[in-house]
């Protein structure tokens, strides 16, 4: 598959029912619903002040916190995983999406006008919005893009990488490990790095192969094979490993 911009990975053509996403549980997702959701999660983050040229803060990284990171690209935001919580000075904070515990703790500072979006359970505080009803009762449709390949994908906070060359980099992934439909690839490393997003997300879809994401328990050494493929900078027990040092945005 070929794309200039991460829009091009969720297009209305590509909708089917192969296997795109397996969560920690082992609960498959197939590319209608990857697709389709990913379109309502923007509907849904466009009412949160989500657009191009803001940044959006995602905490956790289960199948939701993947779907906010797509919304928020068809939206031409920039995503922040796992982002500090003193944010009040990053004037280009627009909205933070994490668990509903994690936003009614307190823990996080918010610049003046920014949005907490929270999912899990239904929030008790009026002004954090609810992603998962929300997303769930959004319109499945998208209007058409054309989404510059120079715009801002991703940021850490120090590094930025655009569409354009986290594509280029997800498709010398596909191509150094010879990743192929069907193969998967199981995250094993922090989506805080811009490079395990690239290596372990955009790699897989753009060689129509899945994305697994591993839990806490699949850290431990006794670890089992989710996949062909291991993302880490650890050993794996998959039985090849793709280096997230390895992968290079520069």
């Amino acid at each position: 598959m070929t794309a200039e911009t991460v829009d091009d990975l969720l297009t209305r053509d590509l909708r089917d029912d192969r296997t795109a996403l397996v969560d920690t549980t082992g609960r498959e997702f197939d590319n209608h619903w990857l697709c389709t959701t990913s379109w309502k999660a923007g509907n849904f983050l466009r009412h949160a002040g989500v657009r191009k040229d803001v940044t959006v803060g995602i905490v956790g990284e289960g199948p939701l916190s993947l779907l906010a990171f797509f919304g928020t690209t068809l939206l031409e935001g920039a995503t922040r995983f796992d982002p500090p919580t003193d944010l009040a000075d990053e004037d280009d904070f627009r909205a933070l999406v994490a668990p509903v515990t994690d936003l009614e703790s307190g823990d996080y500072a918010l610049p003046r006008g920014s949005q907490r979006v929270g999912y899990g359970q239904k929030p008790e505080e009026p002004d954090i919005h609810h992603f998962d009803a929300g997303v769930w009762s959004e319109n499945p449709a998208f209007p058409p893009l054309d989404i510059d390949p120079e715009t801002t994908l991703l940021t850490d906070g120090e590094r930025t990488a655009s569409h354009g060359a986290a594509l280029e980099t997800a498709g010398d992934v596909v191509e150094a490990y010879g990743l192929e439909a069907g193969d998967r690839v199981v995250v094993r490393d922090s989506l805080a790095d811009p490079r395990v997003v690239v290596a372990g997300v955009l790699a897989p879809m753009l060689a129509e192969g899945v994305i697994v994401l591993a839990g806490d328990e699949d850290e431990s050494e006794t670890a089992v094979e989710r996949g062909e493929y291991g993302l880490s900078s650890e050993s794996v027990a998959e039985p090849n490993r793709i280096e997230p040092s390895a992968v290079s945005l520069e």
